[in-house]
């Protein structure tokens, strides 16, 4: 067995109870593959509701791709109504969740291993978190445990959240700090000794789902031909309460419309956290597809040099590793 097939073996959580043959081949081919991409998220779920048509298309088209959950989601409320007079056990049934979603979208899956902070209203000021979570503990302790997959895997790129989180929760603005101070320190000989071999990303990126510009877009299309527009009440919060556009700062757009059904698969996995017919369901994909049919992001690191706009995480990657 080569060194990398090895690596890949360690990736897979050995206390996951669905830890299949399956999960575990597809955590060797990616630790295997030439390009290899590390998307790290907060919590289970993020992962299908943020960028999720890439990795299926990255994954499709042979890249490595290694989704990173934070956490185990263990504090989300139960949002499927499906739901909702049955006693069920949250962290266990996440976990399930998950291996379904990885599985769909074709992806490798690890779990850093830090308890969900629950979510907050309110400024981040005003937060009182859990003393164990993930959003509480002291940031080193996780940028080491990132660190550390990061020196197994190899990623040439990485992707995570913006400063903001992509909106204002614990684990995800928690998420943004441990990643970019994993991508730095990584390839740092001197930095967290212990945890393999230094190895340095090339590229770092934010995902960028929800733009003002991508919802309007799209609400507008489909009210056009059906006469609603699924996220008006999105839009009408979004109006209300603003917040910071990530949109208007999108460098890379990657064309990913021939997966959204894996996309949308993947999120309907995590059935605790998604209503199957909620609005995000109300799209036809042909209409999605005509007016966005990309997944969008911003670069916010590179040691590569490249070309705005990109449509290609690997941009100025490809010719360095594939010859």
């Amino acid at each position: 067995m080569s060194e990398r097939s090895t690596v890949g073996e360690g990736l897979t959580d050995a206390r996951d109870p669905m830890a299949t043959d399956a999960a575990r081949d597809r955590s060797v081919a990616a630790a295997g593959a030439a390009l290899r991409l590390m998307a790290v998220h907060a919590h289970p779920d993020d992962e299908s509701s943020k960028g999720a048509a890439s990795l299926a298309k990255y994954a499709h088209d042979g890249v490595g791709v290694l989704v990173v959950s934070c956490t185990g989601g263990e504090r989300g409320d139960v949002l499927n109504p499906k739901f909702a007079d049955m006693d069920i056990d949250i962290p266990a049934l996440r976990v399930a969740e998950m291996a379904r979603a990885a599985e769909i979208l074709g992806v490798a899956h690890a779990w850093l291993g830090f308890t969900d902070s629950g979510y907050h209203e309110g400024a981040p000021e005003t937060w009182t978190l859990p003393e164990d979570s993930f959003g509480a503990l002291d940031p080193a302790i996780e940028i080491e445990a990132l660190v550390r997959l990061v020196r197994a895997f190899r990623p040439h790129v990485m992707t995570t959240y913006d400063e903001n989180g992509g909106y204002p929760h614990p684990d995800h603005i928690r998420c943004h700090v441990v990643s970019i101070a994993a991508f730095e320190a990584a390839g740092d000989p001197d930095a967290y000794p212990g945890t393999g071999d230094p190895w340095q990303p090339l590229k770092l990126y934010y995902n960028v789902g929800f733009s003002k510009q991508r919802m309007l877009a799209i609400n507008d299309a489909v009210r056009e031909r059906t006469g609603e527009g699924p996220f008006d009440d999105w839009i009408k919060r979004f109006s209300e309460n603003p917040r910071p556009d990530p949109g208007v700062r999108v460098t890379t757009k990657i064309a990913a419309a021939d997966f959204f059904p894996q996309r949308d698969a993947a999120l309907k996995a995590h059935e605790t956290q998604i209503d199957p017919n909620a609005h995000w369901f109300a799209v036809p994909h042909d209409i999605e597809a005509s007016v966005w049919a990309t997944d969008d992001y911003e670069l916010a690191r590179s040691l590569v040099d490249t070309e705005m706009p990109e449509t290609d995480l690997f941009a100025g990657i490809r010719e360095r590793v594939v010859s």
